[in-house]
């Protein structure tokens, strides 16, 4: 298909917000000795070729892609110019370190700050260079619908499992806001291109704000190496599928090789979607979780990101964080601490932890006094008023609880509401006995793994805290079972947020918890949060990500699909679509021709609800039958009472049903049985089987062939079809061991024939025949659309391979669909195969009046 200009992908969605072209005075990025990319993907025609933007012998890079810059900026008040500053805590920034020393990184992203118009040049400049950070400019407006609005208000409440209830209930959808998301997304693929070398560097996006953004890239670069990692949940398929443009933002993470989230349920929900929405299975090769794509294999990641130890480690170090400790210890003495550390967000769940806590002393009046919550608020990420709804019950219910249970000298919940410094938090890390992730949804969550670094401390810590370097560690955390890290923490107690007495109960058992059970659960944390730190996490990703890149260059890719339903077809080299000239070419030249054809799926659409062959179908294959030069089958899985009842008229063509086991040469003929001593009592025991799982699966149907037993759930519920059809094939395997038959699974359904009975084997008879009747075939044509006429592609191949056979006929193995096949060649659906049988029959001779007619136009044509 040809390419469509870039900027065209826009086009398909309306009206969008205008874009700023990518300044051409951008700073360029030297990528070879000498050499100066300066690609204009403005003003090329070949947007869907792989023209690389630099010379070769460039170094190989990774281009990191996120939201916001690992960068601090603020005015000189002196001076008034910007000024820049690496920001040690971010994760984009430390992840560096699982990549090789010599391994050169590059950033894009926006600034936390807006910069002026005229600013912007000198600002580009400086950032890339000393920084090697590319910044994208969105225009005010843009990034206000794009970030506050799409991502916070539409997307960020949806993957948390908020929906849009009524108007007071977050917002509704509003695709001006998605026109902006998609626009802030080709603003991002603009700066990659203008930086990238496609054929080295490696693409790594990150998060929910850039979900389209791999489809850009994939349309300029087919063979991008790029990689996506989720740091927020993904929903349920319940809930994901209420999003209007669910199906761009899934083919958007789709043109990604490698997609990581955090845990396997959100890895889970992913792939759900996909089978759902798109029709897309999954399977696990050699430990690696793999969507077939259109012929790419999209490789799914799981791994919960980690911490980066010798950061944390350094501010522990610090002289204000040992003086801080001191501090906090002398004002909580002979109290116990537990820590809470959250954002202002309404699903953090701080509410909830504070009226657990109110139930904790309500329970225990004996910890009247002696326990305290420091409750630590970050600032909100968003604006709204479900921020400001939480923040006032946040204050009301604290008030209560300090009104209730506190003295003078005693407040059991203080909240500090204020920016707080890394190394104050650290602080209160090294202090509290217990720390509680209360939150109701959360992708990840590393307060825990800080938790516990800072409660394993340093020797500069074991000075500030009173205590000799071999005392032992402890440590109690209580997390919510919804957040991401907690499948890491087994040995932290788990809690339902929204169970309040619950939550009480764990605090109460972790405060109390005996020293010596806290030890080990502790070092239990410590060993897995120091081996799977950030670097760790980082090394990993992006050896699945080469490992998910390296057939990037033994495949054939092109483009197809408009706007954000651009996808790349990825198959073998020798794989290529039918041509028409060529093969009414070799049609024409050929005396002794053997032609076989599937049913359905290949003559006539699978998803048709009329099975019967049209007029139109009747009548070309009778043209192909009357030209005594053809020997035609069609090939079936259908029953022959039915084959024989639809193809009456056709009185020269054979007939091959229920995969093989029936065949009859013509109409005259008899029907043969290809295996006449066949035993089918098996089948007094697989229908029982599969009548019960008819039952259980509401949509499924069985089907009772003379030869077989099949069992169909194209209309059952996605996922229970594929469990219950896994779980029907072991069942019948198990108890057909010892009997003559095979189950097999293909496109929902389980089928159970006779052993020995194929489509290949019918292919390879009817070849044989020819061959010992004295008309070696010259010309062999089989077209099929399923895993069953893979067989007869397979087995004409190797039939007409004999080195017996004095010449090797023209073979046109075709599969109908651009997928994975043992076919050389493939034909985009039912109607293009018609097409070429309708081209095959006017080449034919006798021939029809009306087909005449329609070569003399098919020649005019080509």
């Amino acid at each position: 298909m040809a390419s469509r200009s870039f900027a065209n992908l826009l086009d398909l969605l309306g009206d969008l917000p205008d874009i700023p072209h990518t300044p051409r005075t951008l700073p360029r990025v030297m990528t070879a000795p000498g050499i100066i990319s300066d690609l204009d993907v403005y003003g090329r025609n070949d947007v869907g070729s792989d023209v690389s933007s630099s010379g070769s012998g460039c170094r190989e890079r990774k281009i990191i892609v996120a939201n916001m810059l690992p960068l601090k900026a603020k005015r000189d008040i002196d001076t008034g110019k910007w000024c820049f500053s690496l920001d040690e805590d971010s994760i984009l920034l430390q992840l560096k370190d699982g990549f090789s020393f010599d391994s050169e990184v590059i950033y894009v992203g926006s600034l936390k700050v807006e910069i002026d118009a005229s600013e912007q040049e000198e600002v580009a400049k400086k950032l890339l260079e000393d920084f090697n950070c590319v910044p994208t400019f969105l225009p005010h407006d843009l990034q206000k619908k794009f970030y506050l609005g799409f991502c916070k208000q539409q997307l960020w409440p949806l993957f948390h499992y908020m929906l849009p209830m009524c108007p007071d209930h977050g917002d509704r959808f509003d695709r001006s806001l998605w026109q902006a998301y998609v626009s802030a997304n080709k603003i991002f693929a603009d700066m990659v291109m203008e930086i990238i070398n496609p054929d080295d560097d490696f693409v790594w996006v990150h998060d929910y704000h850039l979900m389209v953004l791999p489809t850009f890239l994939r349309k300029r670069f087919n063979r991008v190496k790029l990689g996506f990692f989720l740091h927020s949940p993904f929903p349920s398929s319940e809930i994901y599928r209420t999003l209007p443009v669910r199906d761009e933002i899934l083919k958007g993470l789709l043109n990604s090789d490698l997609i990581g989230f955090h845990t396997f349920d959100y890895a889970r929900h992913f792939l759900s979607c996909c089978s759902r929405m798109l029709g897309l299975d999954y399977e696990s090769k050699r430990g690696h979780i793999g969507l077939d794509y259109f012929g790419r294999t999209v490789f799914i990641k799981i791994l919960p990101v980690g911490i980066h130890m010798g950061r944390l480690e350094s501010v522990l170090n610090l002289p204000s964080t040992s003086a801080k400790v001191k501090e906090i210890q002398e004002e909580f003495k002979g109290r116990k601490v537990i820590l809470g550390v959250d954002d202002m967000d309404i699903f953090k769940g701080i509410s909830l932890k504070l009226l657990a806590v109110e139930h904790l002393l309500q329970q225990n009046p004996n910890l009247q006094g002696k326990v305290v919550l420091i409750q630590i608020v970050n600032p909100a990420r968003g604006s709204g008023k479900d921020v400001q709804e939480a923040k006032r019950e946040t204050y009301l219910i604290a008030q209560r609880i300090n009104d209730i249970y506190g003295t003078n000298h005693y407040r059991p919940v203080i909240l500090i509401d204020r920016p707080v410094p890394r190394f104050e938090k650290s602080a209160y890390y090294a202090v509290a006995e217990c720390c509680i992730v209360n939150a109701v949804r959360d992708g990840m969550n590393l307060v825990p793994y800080k938790y516990i670094v800072c409660r394993q401390g340093t020797a500069q810590m074991d000075k500030a805290l009173g205590r000799t370097s071999d005392s032992p560690r402890t440590g109690m955390l209580v997390v919510s079972e919804f957040i991401g890290c907690s499948p890491s923490l087994s040995g932290a107690i788990r809690v339902n947020p929204w169970d309040v007495d619950a939550v009480a109960d764990a605090l109460y058992s972790a405060i109390t918890m005996c020293d010596s059970e806290k030890q080990l659960r502790h070092e239990k944390h410590f060993r897995y949060v120091s081996s799977h730190d950030v670097a760790y996490w980082a090394r990993s990703f992006m050896q699945d990500l080469e490992r998910a890149c390296k057939d990037h260059y033994t495949k054939r890719c092109w483009g197809i699909g408009l706007g954000l339903g651009f996808r790349v077809v990825s198959l073998s080299p020798g794989f290529r679509k039918l041509s028409m000239d060529h093969i009414v070419s070799a049609y024409k030249r050929t005396n002794r021709r053997a032609i076989f054809l599937d049913y359905d799926g290949t003559v006539v659409p699978q998803s048709s609800i009329n099975n019967i062959p049209s007029p139109e179908v009747i009548s070309v294959l009778n043209a192909l039958c009357n030209d005594t030069k053809n020997t035609v089958f069609l090939v079936s899985g259908r029953g022959r009472d039915s084959l024989s009842d639809w193809f009456s008229s056709c009185k020269r063509m054979g007939l091959v049903a229920e995969h093989g086991y029936f065949l009859r040469w013509s109409e005259d003929s008899v029907w043969e049985t290809t295996n006449v001593f066949a035993d089918l009592d098996w089948k007094n025991i697989v229908e029982p089987i599969m009548q019960l799982y008819t039952e259980t699966t509401d949509g499924s149907n069985m089907e009772i062939k003379e030869s077989a037993l099949v069992w169909r759930h194209q209309d059952a519920d996605p996922d229970f079809g594929k469990s219950q059809a896994k779980e029907l094939l072991n069942h019948l395997e198990s108890v057909l061991a010892n009997e003559p038959a095979v189950a097999k699974k293909g496109q929902h359904v389980v089928e159970v024939n006779p052993q020995g009975i194929s489509k290949g084997l019918v292919a390879e008879k009817v070849l044989s025949t020819m061959v010992n009747g004295g008309n070696l075939p010259d010309f062999v044509m089989c077209i099929g659309d399923d895993i069953s006429d893979e067989d007869m592609f397979e087995s004409i191949l190797r039939t007409v391979s004999c080195p017996s056979l004095p010449v090797a006929p023209e073979i046109f193995a075709c599969t109908v669909g651009q997928k994975p096949s043992k076919a050389k060649y493939y034909l985009d659906d039912p109607s293009d195969v018609l097409k070429l049988l309708q081209c095959l029959g006017a080449s034919s001779n006798p021939k029809p009046r009306h087909l005449a007619q329609f070569q003399v136009s098919f020649e005019s044509r080509v």
